[in-house]
């Protein structure tokens, strides 16, 4: 299962009942962090959650919303004397953009790996969990980012009992690993089904419409895309400044076949995101205009 926090909701400026930008997953012990926006800290502990344990942070580009809590993060984890590494992922320039905004905290107890990404599309794995950048189009190098828990095929006693694989080495087979034993050789595929459904999540904002958003949310459990303006009549705003409007993030949604859509990073001129549901429902009726920390927590299907 994966845990999601959406921690804050805001675009531009944070406002005192909007955070602005940041998205955090737990998985088996290893927490994700996409986007720092100012707030986030807060939310954190508000949702009761901890910074210590942030093992990979994702940057989707590099506007003041959508990274500037970091200095103050990066400080209370060296307050907690973190020592274990943090990777980061992001754009091009993300380690000379993060160094200089540790002006204020030069000396940290821990290292700071980067990843700087430079294709259209990248994937990385930790702990099982593989994350996938993917290249939006923003007015500046903007990326957006699935996550994805593969599922093992159901292991199948009768096939390990009629292969003669002894008893002992069920378990690791069960958990994809290979065996060599008394001079025989053991391999997953010997004992397990069909790989099954997984978990997906994808997280963008920042962006018109694209068909890498479509791509890559391809039957995602959880669709998080931003929209900026609810207003009908602000399309062409939207174009103008290359973000999205609800409309177009339902269009979005319905055309990569996901399960639930929420809405994000919301313009500050937009008071009650709520009120445009119904419109946008009528496009793609399982959408959510999400408050900050909206939680929920991702399962795997049962068959």
């Amino acid at each position: 299962m994966i845990d999601v926090c959406l921690l804050g909701t805001g675009g531009m400026m944070p406002l005192p009942y909007r955070a602005l930008t940041s998205l955090m997953v737990r998985y088996n012990g290893m927490n994700v962090l996409i986007d720092c926006g100012e707030g986030t800290q807060v939310s954190i502990r508000q949702q009761g959650w901890s910074v210590k344990p942030i093992d990979v942070i994702c940057f989707t580009h590099f506007h003041a919303d959508h990274i500037s809590g970091l200095p103050g993060l990066l400080l209370t984890l060296g307050n907690a004397e973190r020592t274990e590494p943090i990777t980061m992922i992001g754009p091009k320039r993300l380690e000379k953009i993060v160094n200089a905004l540790r002006m204020i905290a030069p000396e940290l107890p821990f290292p700071i790996q980067f990843i700087e990404l430079e294709e259209a599309e990248q994937s990385f794995t930790f702990k099982g969990l593989r994350i996938n950048a993917f290249r939006v189009n923003h007015n500046v190098t903007c990326y957006g980012y699935s996550l994805e828990l593969d599922r093992a095929g159901r292991f199948d006693v009768e096939r390990a009992k009629s292969r003669n694989i002894p008893m002992p080495y069920w378990s690791r087979l069960q958990k994809g690993e290979t065996v060599q034993a008394e001079g025989m050789l053991y391999t997953p595929d010997m004992v397990l089904g069909s790989p099954r459904k997984g978990i997906k999540l994808t997280y963008c904002t920042d962006t018109r419409p694209t068909d890498s958003i479509v791509k890559n949310a391809a039957g995602s459990d959880l669709f998080i895309c931003e929209g900026m303006y609810g207003e009908p009549d602000k399309e062409e705003k939207a174009k103008e400044h290359k973000h999205m409007t609800f409309d177009e993030a339902a269009g979005l949604a319905k055309a990569a076949g996901v399960k639930e859509l929420w809405l994000t990073h919301y313009s500050p001129s937009l008071v009650k995101p709520q009120d445009y549901l119904d419109r946008v429902r009528s496009i793609f009726p399982n959408t959510v205009a999400a408050k900050d920390r909206r939680t929920t927590t991702l399962l795997f299907e049962e068959a």
